[in-house]
């Protein structure tokens, strides 16, 4: 595709020169060639003496004449050097050698110059070919960009994800008609296409008479769902295009981020890389790999405005971008998000694979407002943090059949804590380890809060990939286990409350790595290198094996009974964790559940809901099943 750029002129107009600026009675024509050169790169010619009319039409001088000729090349960086050789009488040759860098691009060339003596003063004799030897009078040089395709983002299975698509661009096109129909038909186009009525009203009637001033870019399917009485606006116009797309308008928004013209912000810092006009990665992985995704643009100069009609005197051709792989399941994430479609809190639901770490589907729900929920936002993770409270315990020295005391409350220097309002009451009293992480009982837990150090906590998060940050190529939040700060938060963080925090993601890695039996990163950008970072005591295999055993038990035992029959041994865990402020205590709570088969690892979050099991546990086993 090429794309004309059109700069304004930034030269300085000057007034015609005769013989000024002389060098004396010397008799070198070098200093007048170096002077020329000199001129030429600073695009200033008001010095340079030039002979009499020589070169003149119309009352233009040569100055005048150089900034006509390279005003498409405003923007571009030009270094010219000379070298003369001996005159020959009154005459002298003058070689200039020409650098310039457009658009990433270098173009060298050399043209010449003629010297004249002129009353014993050296002056050069103008003509277009000083600046390209091809050009003649009334010639230009016009740059026009070349744009590579841009590399698609595929799926685990190489099948795109993100690629051109077919669209319409829909707008009003001045050139068809009057001047004053554009503020009545741009009134129209806004109301009929649902846009900002006054701001789009304003950039037509700012822009120029041809322009053709878009009001949307819908992709075709929604192009047709459009009011008829469109097209019978005076001067709007569908134009079909393409635009790089994933498969709907929600698809993994929120992490792949989209294209869009390049904001002059993004120009100021792009070093060169992007101009006006430019589509650009905005968002999410498609601006943290734009580079990459975007490939290099080619460049073509030509000559224009001659009898001969255009003449290519210089051209670099465009390099495509390279695609960028994902581990995203298509069918899974579609699946994720169609489970998601309804709910109205933000929320997210996270798979990864439980062996290698790789993420499946990545969704945040429409409730999200185009946050990424599922990899980057932070919350309290409730109870399912009790697995990572589990495994300290393990290290302790309890097993999932020791007895730990389960009262209806626990009060920890003046604060009540309970159990969750319909905790069944026969699971009260003294239980063993797994009935109490079954069934969930909070003062269980916090009543072992004793049996752990300071960093215990922490060490058992990090070794089931909760904690520790990596940097895996995309917005990702690995959640944190920092020291308590006195026994009430040490108590709340037993539960998954107090400072814990952690992303969907991170507690998907969290059952993940009880499934595999080891820490578990999660990975999206295929052939990006994490580099772990092993945690200070890592996950045995006899850890493992426990905890699965707890996680199994809220299956056969607890409140995770309804995915007894979804095929395979599912693990799981419930969440739920109070957030805000209530004066009579009714705070909102965010509802979590994880679990996994052994295919999958799957995190839910909705950010307010009643329960982990009634909120999260249908979502999660929409998943499963």
């Amino acid at each position: 595709m090429r794309r004309s750029l059109v700069l304004p002129a930034v030269l300085a107009l000057l007034a015609p020169l005769g013989a000024c600026g002389l060098f004396g009675d010397d008799g070198d024509p070098g200093a007048v060639g170096t002077q020329l050169a000199e001129a030429l790169t600073a695009r200033d010619l008001a010095d340079v003496p030039f002979t009499g009319a020589a070169g003149e039409v119309d009352d233009e001088t040569p100055a005048t004449a150089y900034d006509a000729i390279v005003a498409d090349l405003a923007d571009a960086e030009v270094v010219v050097t000379a070298a003369t050789a001996d005159p020959e009488g009154d005459k002298a040759t003058t070689t200039l050698t020409w650098t310039w860098h457009v658009h990433g691009a270098q173009w060298t060339y050399q043209s010449t110059a003629d010297l004249v003596r002129v009353e014993e003063t050296w002056q050069v004799a103008w003509d277009p070919g000083i600046v390209e030897p091809s050009l003649v009078a009334g010639e230009r040089l016009e740059v026009d960009l070349l744009t590579p395709r841009r590399g698609d983002i595929l799926d685990r299975n190489g099948d795109p994800i993100v690629t051109n698509r077919d669209v319409r661009r829909l707008g009003l096109d001045k050139t068809k008609i009057e001047a004053d129909q554009v503020t009545d038909s741009a009134t129209a186009i806004a109301e009929l296409l649902d846009v900002d009525v006054e701001a789009y009203v304003k950039r037509a009637e700012a822009s120029g008479p041809k322009a053709f001033v878009e009001a949307i870019v819908l992709r075709e399917e929604e192009a047709r769902t459009i009011d008829p009485a469109y097209g019978d606006v005076p001067g709007a116009v569908s134009i079909g295009a393409q635009m790089p797309l994933a498969p709907t308008s929600t698809f993994a928004a929120p992490l792949l981020g989209r294209v869009g013209p390049a904001t002059k912000e993004l120009i100021d810092n792009s070093e060169g890389r992007l101009a006006a006009g430019d589509q650009t990665g905005l968002g999410g992985l498609q601006a943290r790999y734009d580079v990459q995704l975007a490939g290099t643009r080619g460049i073509q100069v030509e000559a224009v405005g001659g009898e001969d009609g255009e003449r290519e005197l210089f051209a670099t051709e465009p390099v495509d971008g390279t695609p960028l792989q994902l581990t995203l399941d298509t069918a899974l994430q579609t699946k994720a998000e169609t489970v998601l479609a309804d709910v109205e809190p933000a929320s997210a639901i996270v798979v990864l694979d439980p062996e290698t770490g790789e993420i499946l589907a990545a969704a945040s729900g429409p409730g999200s407002g185009g946050q990424t929920t599922a990899t980057a936002a932070r919350y309290a993770p409730g109870s399912t943090f009790k697995v990572v409270t589990a495994l300290a315990l393990l290290r302790s020295g309890l097993t999932p059949e020791s007895m730990v005391e389960c009262p209806a409350t626990v009060v920890v220097d003046g604060k009540t804590f309970k159990n969750y309002d319909d905790y069944p009451s026969g699971s009260l009293g003294e239980v063993t380890l797994r009935e109490a992480f079954a069934q969930s009982c909070n003062t269980a837990f916090i009543n072992e809060r004793g049996e752990l150090g300071t960093d215990d906590l922490a060490d058992a998060a990090a070794a089931l990939g909760l904690g520790v940050d990596h940097d895996l190529g995309f917005p990702a939040y690995f959640g944190q286990v920092p020291p308590a700060a006195g026994e009430t938060e040490k108590a709340a963080d037993q539960i998954g409350q107090g400072k814990v925090l952690a992303s969907p993601m991170a507690m998907a890695a969290v059952a993940a790595s009880v499934r595999s039996g080891h820490t578990v990163v999660p990975k999206l950008i295929r052939g990006y290198d994490v580099e772990q970072v092993a945690p200070n005591q890592p996950l045995t295999t006899d850890e493992a094996r426990q905890l699965r055993t707890l996680m199994r038990a809220v299956v056969t035992e607890g409140p995770g009974s309804f995915l007894g029959d979804v095929p395979g041994e599912v693990e799981a865990k419930t969440g739920t964790a109070e957030y805000g402020t209530a004066e009579d205590g009714s705070l909102p709570t965010h509802a979590w559940m994880i679990g996994t088969t052994d295919d999958l690892a799957v995190a839910v979050f909705v950010e307010t809901g009643e329960s982990g099991s009634r909120t999260a546990g249908p979502l999660l086993e929409q998943m499963l099943r």
